[in-house]
């Protein structure tokens, strides 16, 4: 069955992953395409740009494509934020993804599904297809809350994205304000967050896009659903991507059926700390920074502890 929710497609200049993206894309078959590419940096790019846009020209179903093209290269901030913007100028909602974020065909499905369920709960401000809980199930649906709106293939309403602080001027007022400790329990997740957004408000760095749709979402206390499968695989890993240059356990991930007739949606729409908790220690690497600020007395008390314990 055709995706009825349009599907914006973010581009640049890899073609090779462009085209494995765009054959999902294909094969879900959605009634509204958005092309969304950034220009070249150098004539290489020149090149590679163009063949990255041919490949999403060869729409062979049946289709309106609309297209948002710059000829200079806008960088990932301003040019994946102005390309969402520009497609919610034309659509109420729909699916986003990027080149290099490869979806199980389960996955347009899930977000159709959800968009439509939780179109009148402004709470609810992110379907996401991802999942880094590394087995955990969590709650008793068949996707739950979190306060992380993780962005390798994800769906949202123009009624959330209306509210994309681009420039975090809601910054210094909610740091000044002492509400941080009410998004985040943990202290030194606070921290880890202040300190990333005080570098994006007073440095511009780095160049992306995400981070402010983090803050954004964070700042009006809203919630992502996150599925309790991985439905997205980001297959951009290695040396010709802009930010995750090296490879980890998080490239290449698996997906899996979600079951699209078979959704169960959770009791209750809350956020589930236990996760958002694992997800700090696990995917924004929590863990690593408490071993560090741990004293070297502590890191032996610790050691001793675990001897002794066995």
């Amino acid at each position: 069955m055709p995706c009825n929710t349009p599907v914006v497609f973010l581009i640049f200049r890899r073609p090779d992953l462009t085209a494995q993206v765009f054959e999902a894309i294909r094969q879900a078959q959605p009634k509204m395409l958005l092309v969304v590419a950034d220009g070249p940096r150098n004539e290489e790019d020149a090149v590679l740009c163009q063949q990255a846009r041919a490949v999403t020209e060869q729409v062979d179903w049946d289709c309106e494509v609309l297209r948002d093209y710059s000829e200079v290269n806008l960088g990932c901030r301003d040019r994946v934020s102005s390309g969402i913007t520009w497609a919610f100028e034309q659509v109420e909602e729909a699916i986003i993804l990027e080149d290099d974020c490869l979806p199980h065909p389960s996955f347009f499905g899930y977000c159709s599904n959800l968009l439509d369920y939780y179109r009148p709960d402004e709470r609810v401000m992110v379907i996401s297809g991802d999942n880094f809980q590394d087995g955990h199930w969590r709650g008793d649906g068949s996707y739950y809350f979190s306060r992380y709106n993780h962005c390798w293939g994800w769906a949202t309403w123009r009624r959330a994205w209306h509210h994309f602080d681009g420039e975090l001027k809601q910054w210094p007022p909610l740091k000044a304000s002492g509400l941080l400790s009410s998004i985040f329990e943990d202290p030194l997740e606070q921290q880890y967050w202040s300190q990333i957004w005080d570098t994006l408000y007073t440095q511009n760095q780095p160049d992306t896009w995400d981070y402010r749709w983090i803050f954004t979402c964070m700042s009006n206390g809203g919630l992502t659903v996150l599925p309790n499968m991985n439905l997205v695989s980001n297959i951009g890993f290695g040396p010709e991507a802009t930010h995750t240059t090296q490879k980890n356990v998080q490239s290449s991930m698996l997906t899996v059926d979600i079951g699209v007739g078979e959704i169960h949606h959770p009791s209750f729409v809350l956020r589930n700390c236990i996760a958002d908790a694992y997800t700090f220690d696990h995917h924004y690497g929590g863990i690593n920074l408490r071993e560090s600020t741990l004293s070297k007395s502590q890191r032996i008390l610790r050691k001793f502890r675990s001897v002794f314990s066995t």
